[in-house]
């Protein structure tokens, strides 16, 4: 085990958590910011060799995140419609003030990046304001798919860590059964995971869900149906791992090994929430529509 890779964590997860324990949206909203910013200048670091990436709109929009608390749902995702293509017009425009200088592999590269790093991390806080801040009616004027979280214990506070489960947690356990039993390659994009690595985690990260699923149940008076944990657990498992095999492609294209080195051992932020930001999107549909 590597010794820093260890240190890091055993500092690095307790104040995670402590952050999603006492935090609140304001608090939550600003973190997820920053981290927006962090990952997106890592992005176009690693880019940087191939592309001249246009990060001014990512600074933005990643700034913008820290003000989701004061924007209705509705709103947001009614925004989300004229955001994309504005973007893309913003991007496109870049190649015609600068006479063909910044070419269609920059915008495609740059696009890539806002949609995968800033849109992607945006859906954690999001998760976190659930029956806590965030209301929304999306399809009737009466009714909501969110009416489970309005007035109701079970929010956001408890199901973000089911994002950490699916993510690290899975990560754990692929890491753990992968280096002393894995036989069977997985992939090229990331040579050193393995099948058997891949299923320990989503089977151990099922199983960790579940524990904290009845930790919640018996504690804090919740209901929460297992079955319904295992499928969700399952699915954000596998969308997570494809998460992590996403940022190894971008990092192998770019023949780089880690995003940066800001945590010892574990390389940059976008190493650390690759499979975080992946799940976020999923887990809020899941979340919204099966709990």
């Amino acid at each position: 085990m590597n010794i820093k890779r260890l240190l890091t964590a055993l500092i690095g997860l307790p104040l995670v958590a402590l952050v999603f324990v006492l935090g609140n949206k304001y608090i939550i909203d600003v973190l997820m910011a920053i981290i927006a910013g962090v990952s997106i200048y890592e992005y176009f670091k690693c880019c940087s060799k191939e592309v001249k990436g246009i990060s001014w709109i990512g600074y933005v929009l990643a700034a913008g995140i820290a003000f989701l608390h004061i924007i209705k749902i509705q709103v947001m995702l009614i925004g989300i419609i004229i955001i994309i293509p504005t973007i893309l017009l913003l991007l496109f425009m870049h190649i015609i003030v600068t006479n063909m200088k910044i070419t269609l592999k920059d915008v495609a590269f740059s696009f890539l990046g806002i949609c995968y790093i800033i849109f992607f991390t945006a859906f954690i806080p999001l998760i976190y304001g659930l029956g806590n801040s965030y209301e929304v009616n999306l399809f009737y004027s009466n009714s909501s798919v969110f009416d489970t979280f309005k007035n109701s214990t079970l929010n956001g506070k408890y199901l973000i860590w089911y994002l950490m489960w699916a993510a690290w947690g899975s990560d754990v356990f692929a890491y753990c059964i992968g280096k002393h039993f894995g036989k069977h390659k997985f992939s090229k994009v990331s040579p050193n995971k393995t099948i058997e690595g891949c299923v320990a985690g989503i089977v151990g990260a099922v199983i960790l869900s579940l524990l904290y699923t009845y930790g919640i149940n018996t504690h804090a008076g919740l209901n929460i149906n297992y079955v319904t944990i295992v499928i969700i657990s399952a699915i954000l498992c596998v969308i997570g791992q494809i998460g992590d095999f996403s940022a190894s492609t971008i990092k192998r294209y770019f023949d780089v090994k880690d995003f940066s080195n800001i945590f010892p051992g574990h390389g940059g932020m976008i190493d650390r929430i690759d499979s975080v930001m992946f799940i976020a999107p999923y887990a809020f549909c899941l979340f919204s529509f099966l709990l």
